[in-house]
């Protein structure tokens, strides 16, 4: 897992924790642990949180409006959340729980302003 960036909001931390504990669970089952291909889809998820133009409002994936996901890479992010989904509530309860309360109760998200995307990446 990569750290992230200090100026990177708690949301999107947290989302990127949830990307990288699905991702392993993931590879460990179908790849013993050691794919470049799953280390890729790792890397290109957290860059596209980083850019993300919802910021710290950032909805679930599912909920999102926006499709930020080429096809390709949606589609194997969509089979690795439905594999490792399930089995988050056993291996990461508290990253499980935050998820599915942010699904269930977080309101549509206002997308950021042009000031605050050029803050955030001061």
């Amino acid at each position: 897992m990569t750290p992230s960036a200090p100026s990177t909001p708690g949301a999107i931390a947290t989302e990127k924790k949830t990307v990288a504990a699905m991702v392993r669970i993931y590879c460990a089952e179908h790849h013993d642990g050691g794919d470049a291909l799953c280390a890729a889809l790792q890397r290109y998820s957290h860059a596209r949180l980083d850019a993300c133009p919802y910021g710290a409002d950032k909805p679930t994936c599912k909920a999102c409006p926006i499709h930020c996901y080429r096809p390709a890479e949606r589609e194997a992010m969509r089979e690795v959340m439905r594999f490792a989904g399930p089995r988050m509530m056993w291996r990461h309860p508290w990253l499980s729980i935050v998820h599915l309360w942010k699904e269930r109760f977080r309101r549509k998200p206002r997308r950021r302003s042009k000031k605050q995307e050029a803050r955030s990446k001061n």
